[in-house]
């Protein structure tokens, strides 16, 4: 059985999401800068969950893991702005920010983990 690394395979994806959900709606100039940051945050989850995975120090990975749990709130602020403005239909926004809002839960979580002392072994 192989080992698969929630949170890593979740952020690369919601990351592909982004970047498909940005190049299929971005044409109008309007809210190019606005899904331009959108798809900033969603891929900088998965970059920082993925420097995370190589981290120098338990400090190292809190901090990556922080800035990613940054990253999926904006993402989740964003879709909600979308969805709400109509720049982008709901049946767009709302799957993504169900998802975007999982990485939210997942992140915390791990990030609390982490924060915690671990005991000797």
């Amino acid at each position: 059985m192989s080992y698969k690394n929630n949170v890593v395979d979740k952020s690369y994806q919601f990351a592909k999401l982004s970047v498909h959900l940005y190049s299929h709606h971005s044409k109008n100039p309007m809210y190019r800068p606005l899904l331009l940051q959108f798809v900033r945050s969603g891929t900088s989850i998965g970059a920082n969950v993925e420097e995370a995975q190589a981290a120098e120090s338990r400090a190292d990975f809190r901090h990556k893991m922080a800035i990613a749990y940054k990253e999926a709130r904006e993402c989740a602020y964003w879709l909600r702005i979308f969805a709400d403005t109509e720049i982008l239909p709901k049946q767009v926004c709302d799957p993504m920010h169900e998802k975007a809002h999982e990485l939210v839960k997942i992140l915390f979580s791990i990030c609390l983990a982490a924060k915690n002392p671990q005991p000797d072994n």
